[in-house]
């Protein structure tokens, strides 16, 4: 009896199969590439529109006029809890490569260094308040740079 046709047949669906199962795990790990790329720009999406939405709440309630010390403290704080910040931000740390999440943190806390001064009576429009959303702007803008690498887009030449 004469095998070549077995073999061959045997053969040819050996590569078949392997081509088909090597392709579907091309396709897999580019469909998983894609999507963590989703997940990382809603969550940088989410983490800056956070800050934002915080800068601008504390502003707001630092124009207000408060009882006392301690009330200012409680509603410049209340401010930026409502704004969904602290969950933008663990989400960061989640999803993030560490040079992102590093520099998402150094803007946190060019946040908090702003809130504490606020919390504690800073004039909005003092020099102080000049110096610390200075290194808020600079931290933000790093920020955004290595977001906008991470997510494959080039400098925006602006900031």
């Amino acid at each position: 009896m004469d095998w070549t046709p077995l073999l061959s047949t045997l053969t040819g669906a050996v590569i078949g199969i392997t081509a088909t199962a090597i392709a579907d795990r091309s396709r897999w790990r580019r469909e998983e590439a894609r999507h963590a790329w989703e997940v990382r720009r809603e969550v940088y999406t989410e983490f800056v529109t956070a800050l934002k939405a915080a800068g601008e709440e504390m502003r707001a309630v630092a124009l207000g006029d408060h009882r006392s010390e301690s009330a200012r403290d409680a509603a410049v704080r209340e401010a930026v809890r409502g704004t969904g910040l602290y969950t933008a931000s663990e989400r960061l740390w989640l999803v993030g490569p560490p040079q992102v999440v590093a520099a998402g943190n150094e803007a946190f806390h060019g946040l908090r260094a702003i809130r504490n001064a606020y919390a504690r009576g800073m004039a909005v429009g003092s020099a102080e308040e000049a110096s610390l959303v200075a290194v808020r702007r600079t931290a933000m803008a790093r920020m955004r740079r290595l977001m906008r690498e991470d997510l494959g887009f080039g400098p925006l030449g602006i900031e």
